[in-house]
């Protein structure tokens, strides 16, 4: 396929930097800012990667995940931010109040929605929301940092309107524990995510024994990566097990969400990655979206707290290869962007390239499993656990 053909575009809103827990906490809304800000100046939001604004979500829609009582519960709870509802997650250090908090949640479930509708009715190819991807809410309640599942909610709306098989992959550093609970029992959503294992990360799920009930047994997928793994492991793990699972479900559409808190950098991880990994990662997530299924790719934000050094970086990245035309690793970055990042560091440095000039590469798994490997050990449980029931041989 031509990356350069076929529409794109980020649906973006400066509201939705609204979505903000306060400057003591580490999800910080300037990371989403800094990113837009530096995918502008690179040319990465223009004719190719058109920008189209967000609408709130209506209860109804949000609905479709949420219980009513949770919605009502986030709703008092905007209107008196001092109030907690510990129950439902709501006044914790990870999710404290906030005025608005509602009208902001529902803002980027509105943009989330309207990512996967202009890709699946909008007559785009691939579409971001980069302040999506949160992913760790559950229908009654909020969880690390997620107080609405934007994601699962735009997957709940491409099933609703003719998708007959969503693929959703999760390269978040944390387990994508909110959207695989609410499709665990639909075999029509194929949930893989790879992430730190739970021994040493929250949210402590995400071995590679969960694997659906019902009718979906097998249409979720956990790859539990070690702490320390870095760009050659991570991207074994990734063609290890996601592009032969992806293959044989044969989806409509490729849903994904990019945390990029699995840097080295990130202080709330313990992976290795570079924004040259990541960026390989993005890389072989548009490829699969063109292989199985047409090219068609809805693409979220999610994690991320290195917020000057690495987010920005990283999604910009990921903004330009969803409009077709990558920005090269060796690329300065704009001298302005630039003085914009020294002066939020109170005069520290600021990244002079788009890359930790790093080169990534992989040893691929049919060149030989070592049993001494923590990081192969995990790739073969989740082989183990999912491969037979799409007729796939687990070893090499």
């Amino acid at each position: 396929m031509d990356h350069g053909a076929g529409p794109a575009c980020v649906v973006s809103s400066d509201s939705l930097t609204g979505y903000d827990f306060g400057p003591s906490h580490p999800m910080a809304p300037i990371r989403v800012g800094l990113a837009m800000e530096l995918a502008g100046e690179l040319g990465v939001v223009g004719a190719d990667l058109v920008k189209i604004p967000a609408v709130p979500a209506d209860d109804d829609l949000i609905a479709t995940v949420h219980t009513p009582d949770y919605i009502a519960a986030v709703k008092a709870a905007s209107d008196d931010p001092t109030a907690s509802n510990l129950a439902v997650g709501l006044g914790t250090d990870d999710n404290p109040t906030f005025a608005h908090m509602h009208a902001a949640s529902s803002l980027i479930v509105g943009a989330s929605v309207e990512a996967a509708r202009q890709v699946w009715t909008g007559g785009r190819l691939r579409a971001i929301n980069v302040c999506g991807g949160l992913h760790h809410a559950m229908p009654d309640r909020a969880s690390g940092f997620c107080i609405y599942n934007d994601v699962a909610v735009a997957i709940r709306w491409l099933l609703d309107h003719g998708a007959q098989r969503v693929a959703y992959v999760d390269v978040d550093a944390h387990h994508g524990d909110g959207v695989q609970k609410v499709f665990y029992d639909d075999p029509r959503v194929l949930t893989i995510s790879l992430h730190e294992t739970p021994q040493t990360l929250f949210p402590g799920t995400g071995l590679a024994t969960e694997t659906g009930i019902g009718d979906a047994v097998g249409a979720s997928v956990n790859v539990a990566l070690p702490p320390g793994t870095s760009d050659a492991g991570w991207l074994r793990a990734y063609h290890a097990v996601v592009p032969a699972i992806v293959r044989e479900f044969k989806p409509d559409v490729l849903v994904t969400q990019q945390g990029c808190d699995s840097h080295m950098d990130d202080p709330l991880t313990n992976l290795m990655l570079s924004v040259d990994g990541q960026r390989a990662s993005y890389l072989a997530l548009r490829d699969l979206a063109d292989e199985v299924c047409g090219g068609r790719w809805v693409a979220y934000g999610g994690g991320g707290y290195a917020v000057t050094d690495v987010v920005p970086r990283s999604w910009a990245h990921l903004m330009a290869i969803v409009g077709g035309h990558e920005i090269h690793p060796s690329t300065p970055t704009p001298p302005h962007w630039r003085a914009h990042v020294s002066e939020l560091k109170s005069g520290g440095a600021a990244p002079l390239r788009m890359t930790d000039g790093r080169t990534p590469s992989y040893r691929d798994w049919r060149e030989g499993y070592d049993p001494a490997s923590w990081l192969d050990r995990q790739i073969l449980s989740t082989r183990n656990a999912v491969f037979p029931m799409y007729g796939l041989d687990p070893m090499p």
